[in-house]
C-alpha cells in the first residue's frame, strides 16, 4: 500500500489546467510577479544563461555604450575629435570608433580629444570601460567555476512489463566524458486529483525505484519503478496511467571531480507522455578491440516491443 508523503515543496494546491512543476531543461515553472530586482540577481542571471545569450548581452551593451558616447561626441561637436565630413552619418561612426577606442584603451592615434570637456569626457569613458571588462571577466570566471551537473535524460519514458510487473522507465547518462561518481537518485510523484470539495488538490508519494544508486556512471543507467504493491500507481491501468495529471519529479545528485563537490540536478517527466510497450535502443557496444563505445545520440531512442521479443 503506497504512503502519501510531505509536500516536498512544491506545494499541495492545484488546478485542473495546472501545468507542469518543472520543465524540461531543469528549471522551475514558476513566474514571479512583483519581485524587486537587484544587482545580484542580474550577476546569477547572466552566468546562468546560455553561452549564446551570454555573449549577445556582451555585444548589445557594447554597442549601447558606445553609441550613447558617439551621441554625446557628436552634439558636443565631431570636430574636437576629427574633420567633420558633411554626414551625420559618417560623423557618427567616426564618433563611435573614437568611442570604441576609449573604451577599450587602445588609442590607435588617428583620433584624440580636443579641448578640457572632451579630455573629461573620454577619461570618465575610459573608466567606464576598465569597470566593464573587469565585470565581464568577473562573469567568464563565474560561468567556468560555477558547479554544474551534466546529466542527459532521456526523452521518453515507457511503460514495459518488467520481471513480471508492469514498469516504468527512463534512463539517463553523462552529458560529459567525465564518469558521475556514486550518482544517486530520488523520485518523487505529483498526483494532481479532484477532491469531494470540486477543488483540485496534490497528493505525493515516494516512488520505490529497482535501485536508486550505484558506485558510477560511465555508460547510461536505466531507472525503474516497478507497478506493484508498494506503487501508487497500482490501482491504474494502463489506459488511465496516460490520462492521469501526474508528474514524477527527480532529484539526482553525484560527484564531480571537476568541481570537487557533489552537485545536483532536477527533472521531471509527465505521464502523459508514457510510451507502452516500448525498450530502450542500447546506447553502448563494444568495437572489434574491445573498448567500450557510448553513442550519446541513442539515448532517446526506443523501438517497439513485440511479443516474444526481447
Amino acid at each position: 500500500m503506497a504512503k502519501r508523503i510531505k509536500d516536498p515543496g512544491i506545494g499541495k494546491s492545484s488546478n485542473r489546467h495546472a501545468k507542469r512543476f518543472i520543465n524540461q531543461d531543469g528549471s522551475f515553472n514558476i513566474k514571479h510577479v512583483n519581485r524587486p530586482s537587484s544587482l545580484s540577481e542580474s550577476y546569477n542571471y547572466l552566468i546562468s544563461i546560455s553561452w549564446w545569450k551570454f555573449f549577445l548581452w556582451v555585444v548589445v551593451g557594447y554597442i549601447l555604450v558606445n553609441s550613447l558616447f558617439a551621441i554625446i561626441y557628436i552634439i558636443l561637436g565631431v570636430s574636437d575629435i576629427a574633420e567633420p565630413t558633411g554626414s551625420i552619418f559618417m560623423d557618427f561612426l567616426n564618433a563611435f570608433f573614437f568611442s570604441a577606442q576609449t573604451i577599450t584603451t587602445v588609442g590607435y592615434g588617428a583620433m584624440a580629444p580636443k579641448g578640457m570637456l572632451f579630455g573629461i569626457i573620454s577619461s570618465f569613458e575610459a573608466l567606464i570601460g576598465l569597470l566593464s571588462f573587469s565585470f565581464i571577466t568577473g562573469l567568464l570566471y563565474g560561468r567556468f567555476s560555477k558547479p554544474k551537473a551534466n546529466i542527459k535524460f532521456s526523452n521518453s519514458i515507457v511503460l514495459l512489463e518488467h520481471n513480471g510487473v508492469d514498469s516504468i522507465m527512463f534512463r539517463l547518462m553523462s552529458g560529459s566524458s567525465n564518469v558521475m561518481i556514486r550518482p544517486k537518485i530520488e523520485a518523487t510523484l505529483a498526483l494532481s486529483q479532484e477532491g469531494d470539495d470540486k477543488k483540485y488538490i496534490n497528493n505525493f508519494y515516494s516512488l520505490n525505484l529497482e535501485r536508486n544508486s550505484i558506485t558510477y556512471l560511465p555508460t547510461t543507467w536505466t531507472i525503474v519503478h516497478p507497478i506493484d504493491e508498494k506503487s501508487p500507481l497500482k490501482e491504474f491501468n494502463r489506459e488511465e496511467l496516460s490520462q492521469l495529471t501526474a508528474e514524477i519529479l527527480l532529484l539526482v545528485s553525484y560527484y564531480d571531480e571537476s568541481f570537487n563537490q557533489e552537485v545536483h540536478q532536477v527533472h521531471s517527466y509527465v505521464l502523459k507522455n508514457l510510451k507502452k510497450d516500448h525498450r530502450f535502443t542500447p546506447a553502448f557496444y563494444y568495437n572489434e578491440l574491445g573498448y567500450t563505445v557510448l553513442d550519446h545520440d541513442k539515448l532517446n531512442k526506443t523501438y517497439e516491443n513485440k511479443p516474444g521479443k526481447l
